[in-house]
């Protein structure tokens, strides 16, 4: 934004400090009055012909402008990836914590990376692991959609879980 004496038009439409209009002002006449009441000359609209200026206390607005923009940051949520692993060959237990730490990270809002490593032979029996992820998908239905189906990529098959919405939550009910 340009200020005072960075302000290059000749006319300037001047917006006082309670934002009543003051008309057409020539640049220093709008200068005069901005100095006058102790306060910055800002330019608002700097396509519009004349541009658009404003007095106003312009450290005042920028430290209001950054509060904005730090309550903000803090109200956006940050959503993290939590990978869980499987085997081919998992036993009922051991997918029975995997699925306890998958259903706990989807519920706190984290999506959810399902991922089988085949080693050595395994690659051949593809579906098997396939069969897991699904086994997976559709125990954890209730709290988490399927965002990308299982696949292939290398020697590993992985699928993305997310965790459901309040309205995809209601939509089951």
């Amino acid at each position: 934004m340009k200020l005072n004496d960075g302000i290059r038009a000749r006319e300037v439409r001047l917006i006082d400090a309670s934002g009543e209009q003051l008309g057409v002002k020539s640049k220093s006449e709008a200068l005069e009055m901005a100095q006058n009441a102790n306060l910055d000359l800002v330019m608002v609209a700097p396509n519009a012909k004349p541009p658009v200026c404003r007095i106003m206390d312009y450290g005042k607005y920028r430290y209001e402008q950054q509060k904005k923009e730090k309550e903000a940051r803090k109200k956006q949520t940050v959503i993290n990836v939590k990978e869980v692993r499987l085997s081919p060959n998992i036993e009922k237990h051991d997918f029975d914590t995997k699925l306890r730490n998958a259903r706990k990270f989807l519920t706190k809002g984290d999506k959810v990376k399902a991922a089988i490593r085949f080693r050595g032979r395994m690659i051949t029996h593809s579906e098997i692991g396939k069969e897991v992820l699904e086994r997976l998908a559709k125990e954890c239905e209730d709290v988490a959609t399927v965002e990308t189906k299982p696949k292939m990529e290398g020697r590993s098959m992985f699928l993305i879980l997310a965790p459901k919405n309040e309205k995809d939550k209601k939509d089951n009910e």
